[in-house]
């Protein structure tokens, strides 16, 4: 395999580390309530959410990585090493009895983490649920069940009801609830404005909220439940078409020099605004004329850019608030230390194995590269 191929994954793999092993680390010894420091907003108050963002955002993005067995020796010792740290996490974070037991009941927040921790468990059912021990399997149900008591907001927040009940019917409890299942599938049917975008609620946003949650939840959604409602089923080839066009778009937005427009909130997430794109990588079903290679040279171009900046990173290896470095101004009153975690998503393809064309195929140029060099390109289409 040629070097250069091999080195875009080790440096894949090292960022996703670099960014994994502070929260982990400090899960697996139940001290990241004391040691994570939680950046925010002057007056925001989010420490009472920080810590279960920092652990379901990253575990979501890290998911199919710890499912998916290496046949690189040292990769696969290393994988394991975080599986085991994966589930020591959850462990301390869902057990009352535990300093880093987290947040699941108070207030409105804890909706959107539980559901991205159901999400990981969703994409690694095999690591991050099944090799769980009878305790911890209870604790994170009980979790899981703990944000019913409050409703999401009539936005994207619908999808987190909906995720956190499919997992619990992926795992085989007999309570989970079709409603809010069938309520945010058949709401964000009637939110459809066009050519692979979805509307963030009554009203259109130009965000990146259909990648950092509406495509890759309802994608994980209707893959999960399509079978158990007709209706549900119907619909599956709809949504995955949409998802699939949104992901061809992000492909196109990224720059021959790896940035995409800053443009909407939730910059702070970083590289987890192209979800959509790494998602549609790892499920290998884009279009022919968007190569698994443009892709990866794409998203490690995007890496590059906004996770390497000065800045980035606190010196004790924290993820600070920003886009491309250390940039305050980006972080909303939502936003703090946990949440920019979710820029973990975008190492969703690593789940691929070594061999798949994302990474044994060589770097190509990507669609704006391409056209931005002379090279002739298609002419981009409209769902």
């Amino acid at each position: 395999m040629d070097v250069k191929i091999q080195n875009d994954r080790q440096y894949w793999i090292d960022t996703m580390i670099k960014i994994a092993s502070p929260v982990l680390n400090a899960l697996e010894q139940k001290q990241l309530k004391e040691v994570m420091p939680v950046e925010e907003k002057e007056g925001a108050s989010r420490e009472k959410f920080s810590h279960l963002e920092a652990m379901s955002r990253l575990l979501v993005g890290i998911a199919p990585w710890l499912e998916k067995k290496s046949v690189n020796e040292k990769e696969e010792k290393l994988r394991l090493h975080f599986c085991n740290l994966a589930r020591a996490a959850m462990d301390a974070g869902t057990d009352p009895a535990s300093p880093d037991y987290m947040n699941f009941k108070d207030d409105f927040q804890p909706i959107v983490d539980t559901a991205f921790l159901a999400q990981a468990i969703l994409r690694a059912p095999n690591e991050l649920w099944e090799k769980l021990g009878a305790k911890v399997q209870q604790n994170v149900i009980e979790a899981l069940k703990g944000t019913r008591s409050r409703k999401p907001v009539f936005s994207n927040w619908l999808l987190f009801s909906a995720i956190i009940e499919a997992t619990l019917y992926k795992i085989g409890e007999d309570d989970w609830d079709p409603m809010r299942i069938d309520y945010a599938l058949k709401q964000f049917s009637q939110w459809y404005v066009g050519d692979g975008v979805y509307s963030d609620g009554p009203e259109f946003h130009y965000d990146y909220y259909n990648a950092f949650v509406i495509h890759p939840m309802l994608v994980d959604l209707i893959e999960t439940v399509e079978n158990e409602y007709r209706d549900w089923g119907a619909i599956k080839s709809d949504i995955v078409k949409r998802s699939q066009r949104y992901a061809v778009i992000q492909e196109r937005l990224i720059s021959p020099e790896g940035t995409f427009p800053p443009v909407g909130r939730s910059l702070a997430y970083r590289c987890g605004a192209l979800q959509s794109l790494s998602l549609h990588a790892l499920r290998s079903d884009l279009p022919e004329n968007v190569r698994p290679a443009q892709i990866r040279s794409a998203l490690t171009a995007v890496i590059r850019k906004s996770l390497e900046a000065i800045g980035t990173f606190t010196p004790e290896g924290w993820l600070t608030i920003g886009v491309c470095g250390h940039q305050p101004g980006i972080g909303e009153g939502y936003i703090s230390t946990g949440s920019t975690y979710l820029c973990s998503t975008i190492f969703l393809p690593l789940g691929l194995s070594e061999l798949d064309p994302f990474w044994s195929d060589p770097p190509m140029d990507w669609t704006a590269k391409s056209v931005w060099s002379g090279q002739d390109v298609p002419i981009d289409h409209a769902l």
